[in-house]
């Protein structure tokens, strides 16, 4: 058989392969969800703007050069377009400026509503801001009298480029947008961006004020006159991460920030003539005290009023990553309007013109800067911030920033998963507030619920809905489902209601809610009885067949070789710690919650995984056993049962892997064999050439890409940024591979085939899944390596399919993050101190990083 007949069977069976993931991430949809792709909305993608109209269900969605209107009621129904796309000319324009083809189109960043039957919409429009209005009876477009589409600059209201950060709002018919105000992407501004040219005004341009920001999400909140009776003004708050000013150290620092302005600033008469004279800053702190993990970059923001039709009850649940971690890591906080308000009212924070401390400043004029108007300042003659004293102004300028942090403690911390965006649905009303169930997307496309009681957090869920590569960039709750959306589609699922649970054990863990298993109906169902004394979770899940708690699992067994590699997981979802028990020997590893085991004769025996809980109405965690398993020597005459339980589909990969390395290893030689062939012939170098045999295994066999100046959407696979009724996600592209069942992925992953065992369980109420590494001797570059492989499926469908497309996209490898080692890996270290030798020799790895200087501060 030629070559090209092979590799045409192995595109085969690649085929009916992908074909099976598709039908399989798909059966995570239940009757009543449904999900639009590409062949549904006609070749339109890259959606990064959602506004829905409440009062119709209509869903509209700003693509790359189109507009698109979804009816939520009936997604059956085809979408309209509109389109809108840049003249030939200035795309060719765009382009010779330094601007790639695929940035050079009309990215429509901003949907609002004008209140007057028409929508704002503004666009990229290759790199030239521009924005129009959509008549929605028509849903057309506004155009002049020649027909051409009525148009006015969007500088200030949209960004250049598709994938910078980005946030608006619309407060009272008047939008304000925090964005980049040049074509460079070099000056930021938070402005009041439409309305009467006068009041028209901005941020200053000032380091401290805004330090390279990375705008998140905007909220404006109305004081209702019978919560206001001091006459308060309205507020816009915008969320962002910058580079904080305040700390003196070798590397740039970011700090989560929110900033507050008034809505009735019209600047000042002399200082600050068309700047804010309101603009105030406050950093966000999103700490896990007990281990002092600090959770410093935003991501995502939802805003919700714990009490419906009460501004002061406002409460904004952030998203956030840690600048510090090497792994993926996402933690979510949640902050009080009150605690916001406490500390803008609080103490400025100074800097003295030298390398010193920071202090408070004395004295603080009157009236109090930034203090938005009232009716106690309306009475002293203040009706308009353009009467407050030039001290007062001058005072604002200088000191923007606020002495105290607003702090939270994390509700919820998960290692080896990227949350990109979140969204929140309270459970029961006033004063019998059960909890909240937390909504979140993950850069793989899928759906996680997570119960939030007390002090306590449960994970519920992890649906599937995406494939390919799609990291979720909106989710919208409406009417009791939350519309999902990526770049490429769209999914309706249901979002609340005890039926979401399909099974005794997840409707146990979300007893805490309101719900409880109905063994007539077989059914989980709402009830208003109030939970029994204990641990509501604990009791609901002993009523299951299984008989198993929360913090009473089973024991599982797992037939072991001797030389396996094991990833015993325990998901612990709070950021509580979470200890292990196992026979006294050295050949484990802690990676988090999980526990890595390298199996000898000594290492047979229990292991035991203990987090620490907190039980109703106490503070104080206690111990909770959340896994255990039992290791045990395979018999030798099973023939690998274990190994084998994942059916043929295991084998058929096997063998797959096995044709294709025969294919690329006999390509290789070939290649080489001519190479050398050439070599001979002519075109002798030196042996201290890279391009010598010796440079050829130091270097490997591409050289590094260089980067972009300017980030391609082509090359990211999507926008980065999404703004959806004044918010904005960062959002992360990953590559994504499905995955077979209504499962999830573990949190860590590890390089190496994995492959899953066909037995489950649902002990601890988690999806887990135990893995190992394959045996696989590669020799490349004089390094080998040599493990063996052992998978198995537990609790809720965790599947090793899973994790192996996690550890083809090149994540990290095993031992990075925080890790106990315990002895393992001590081979590695041998065989890679010839390769730091090597790489001692060259100067940049002998140099010293030189010292900052102490320099003067102008804040």
């Amino acid at each position: 058989m030629t070559p090209g007949g092979v590799m045409l069977i192995l595109l085969s069976v690649c085929s009916l392969l992908s074909g099976a993931s598709w039908a399989a991430t798909l059966s995570g949809l239940g009757e009543s969800d449904t999900m639009l792709g590409p062949e549904q909305f006609r070749g339109v993608a890259n959606f990064s703007t959602f506004l829905l109209d409440h009062s119709s269900g209509m869903l509209f969605l700003g693509a790359r050069d189109a507009i698109l209107a979804v009816d939520t009621n009936n997604l059956n129904l085809p979408p309209r377009t509109i389109n809108w796309d840049v003249p030939e000319e200035k795309r060719k324009s765009c382009v010779a400026k330094g601007k790639t083809e695929v940035d050079c189109n009309n990215y429509i960043r901003l949907l609002e509503f004008l209140g007057d039957g028409r929508v704002y919409v503004c666009g990229t429009y290759a790199f030239d801001p521009h924005c129009a209005f959509l008549e929605l009876s028509s849903f057309t477009l506004e155009t002049t009298d020649d027909g051409a589409v009525k148009m006015e600059t969007g500088k200030g209201k949209c960004p250049f480029e598709p994938s910078q950060h980005y946030t608006a709002v619309m407060a009272g018919g008047i939008l304000y947008t925090a964005a980049t105000s040049n074509f460079l992407g070099t000056l930021f501004d938070i402005s009041r961006a439409t309305g009467p040219e006068q009041e028209r005004i901005r941020t200053e341009r000032s380091i401290n004020w805004l330090s390279d920001p990375e705008f998140v999400s905007s909220a404006f909140i109305e004081q209702s006159a019978d919560s206001n009776p001091t006459g308060d003004d309205d507020k816009i708050y915008f969320f962002f991460t910058e580079v904080a000013k305040e700390y003196d150290l070798y590397t740039k620092v970011k700090v989560p920030r929110v900033a507050r302005v008034c809505k009735s600033d019209v600047g000042g008469m002399k200082t600050l003539q068309r700047r804010w004279t309101t603009f105030l800053k406050a950093q966000l702190v999103c700490e896990d005290k007990a281990s002092g993990q600090r959770y410093n970059i935003l991501t995502d923001v939802f805003t919700t009023q714990h009490t419906p039709g009460d501004p002061s009850s406002t409460h904004f649940y952030g998203l956030f990553t840690s600048q510090w971690e090497s792994e993926q890591l996402s933690a979510v906080c949640v902050f009080s309007l009150s605690d916001i308000s406490k500390v803008m009212d609080g103490p400025f924070k100074e800097l003295k013109k030298t390398c010193e401390n920071w202090i408070n400043p004395e004295p603080v004029p009157i009236p109090r800067p930034g203090q938005c108007l009232n009716s106690a300042l309306r009475a002293e003659g203040f009706e308009s911030s353009l009467k407050l004293p030039d001290k007062v102004l001058t005072f604002m300028r200088d000191h923007p920033l606020m002495e105290n942090s607003v702090t939270a403690a994390p509700l919820l911390v998960r290692r080896g998963i990227t949350y990109t965006k979140l969204a929140v649905t309270l459970t029961g009303s006033g004063e019998e507030r059960r909890g909240a169930v937390l909504h979140l997307g993950t850069a793989r496309g899928e759906l996680h619920r997570v119960a939030v009681v007390g002090q306590n957090t449960t994970l519920l869920q992890e649906i599937p809905l995406f494939t390919a590569q799609e990291p979720v960039n909106n989710i919208l709750l409406h009417k009791g489902q939350a519309l999902v959306g990526t770049p490429l589609s769209l999914a309706r699922v249901q979002a609340e209601g005890c039926a979401l649970y399909p099974s005794c054990e997840v409707c146990a863990r979300a007893r805490g809610l309101g719900c409880v298993w109905s063994a007539k109906e077989e059914a989980c169902r709402p009830t208003l009885a109030e939970p029994g004394p204990g641990d509501i979770v604990e009791d609901a899940l002993r009523r299951c067949e299984s008989g198993e708690g929360r913090c009473s699992p089973s024991t599982r067994e797992l037939r072991v070789s001797v030389g396996l590699r094991l990833l015993l997981p325990c998901v612990q979802v709070s950021p509580r710690p979470c200890s292990w028990e196992h026979p006294p020997h050295r050949h484990t590893r802690q990676h988090h919650s999980d526990l890595e085991v390298t199996v000898t004769h000594d290492s047979l025996g229990t292991y035991i995984c203990t987090c620490q809980e907190a039980g109703p109405g106490i503070r104080d965690p206690s111990p909770c056993r959340r896994a255990a398993y039992q290791l045990t020597l395979e018999d030798p005459s099973a023939g690998g049962a274990v190994a084998t339980g994942g059916g043929r589909h295991v084998l058929a990969i096997y063998i797959l892997c096995f044709i294709v390395g025969v294919l690329i290893g006999f390509f290789l030689l070939y290649f080489m064999t001519r190479r050398r062939g050439i070599g001979r012939q002519g075109h002798h170098l030196p042996d201290h050439s890279l391009s010598s045999e010796k440079g050829r295994d130091l270097l490997g066999s591409s050289a590094t890409p260089q980067s972009p100046s300017s980030a391609s959407l082509l090359s990211e696979g999507f926008p980065l940024t999404e703004k959806r009724n004044g918010t904005t996600t960062t959002t992360t592209t990953t590559t994504l591979l499905s995955n077979q069942g209504n499962g999830g992925h573990h949190g860590n992953s590890y390089s190496g085939n994995l492959i899953h065992s066909s037995n489950s369980n649902s002990s601890n109420g988690h999806g887990n899944a135990v893995y190992a590494n394959s045996n696989c001797n590669t020799s490349s570059g004089g390094l080998k390596f040599s493990a063996e492989i052992l998978a198995a499926d537990l609790l809720d469908g965790r599947t090793g399919e899973r994790e192996r497309g996690r550890s083809e996209g090149g994540e990290r490898e095993l031992g990075e993050g925080d890790e106990e080692d315990e002895g393992l890996g001590d081979g590695l270290g041998d065989g890679m101190k010839g390769l730091e030798e090597e790489l001692a020799t060259f100067p940049m790895f002998k140099s010293s990083a030189p010292l900052a200087k102490c320099e003067e501060s102008s804040i």
